[in-house]
């Protein structure tokens, strides 16, 4: 991968960069994504942002190596502390957790006045992604799945508006499986719920064999989400 030619998952992000934007690209790595936006015209103007020394530096070197210095900025910061407020107009968070992205839009929500669109790939927990953005005024407006390299990713597309709307038909089913993925029933998506599934029978099992009491709740819990995958899968 290099800023040519980007992985998958993140040829899927950049589709989704609206043209003329000013794109902040946090947790930006190599400054790959960045440099592919400004090169094929995406993006008027990018911001790399990295909180680690050595990724910073790749950054630094990638962009120059390119010759978008005037064009992308590469910052060190932990998360949005690297913008100006009302600075970018599409952000960017990709590779990972989703907690750790949700994590990184409060912190940092005050500079996301003029932000028209987030694109944020979690890497895991989705749902907390979701519940963020519903928290928070922004509308889900679009969703990607894919499998890359034996990993199943998800691509989250969101803008301001009313953050309810795609989850009327079932809120708490849209929260899990994302309501654009649950009606598009691909067969990435299928498979991401059917190793789920294995995956919390296995959990179930390995309690039941620990001997261990209380855990009857947990047990309840597990079987719970296990039973809404198995209604989805059944459509």
């Amino acid at each position: 991968m290099n800023h040519e030619r980007l992985s998958m998952r993140l040829e899927r992000v950049a589709i989704h960069i609206p043209k003329g934007s000013v794109l902040a690209d946090i947790g930006s790595d190599h400054a790959y994504l960045p440099c592919y936006a400004v090169s094929n015209g995406l993006c008027d103007h990018a911001i790399a942002g990295e909180v680690v020394e050595g990724p910073y530096q790749s950054a630094r070197k990638q962009v120059a190596m390119t010759g978008l210095e005037a064009k992308i900025e590469v910052r060190k910061g932990d998360g949005l502390e690297v913008l100006n407020p009302d600075e970018a107009t599409c952000i960017t968070i990709c590779g990972m957790g989703g907690t750790l992205i949700s994590s990184i839009l409060e912190s940092g929500k005050e500079k996301l006045g003029t932000a028209k669109r987030l694109i944020l790939q979690p890497n895991v927990g989705a749902a907390n992604v979701r519940s963020w953005l519903i928290d928070n005024g922004w509308e889900l407006s679009g969703e990607e799945i894919l499998e890359e390299d034996g990993k199943i990713y998800e691509i989250l597309i969101a803008e301001k508006g009313d953050p309810l709307r795609p989850y009327r038909a079932d809120k708490k089913k849209g929260l899990m499986f994302g309501p654009y993925l649950t009606e598009q029933f691909s067969g990435t998506f299928i498979k991401k719920w059917q190793l789920e599934k294995k995956h919390l029978e296995r959990i179930i099992q390995q309690l039941d064999e620990s001997g261990r009491s209380g855990l009857e709740t947990k047990r309840k819990e597990l079987q719970s989400q296990i039973s809404m995958i198995e209604e989805v899968l059944e459509r």
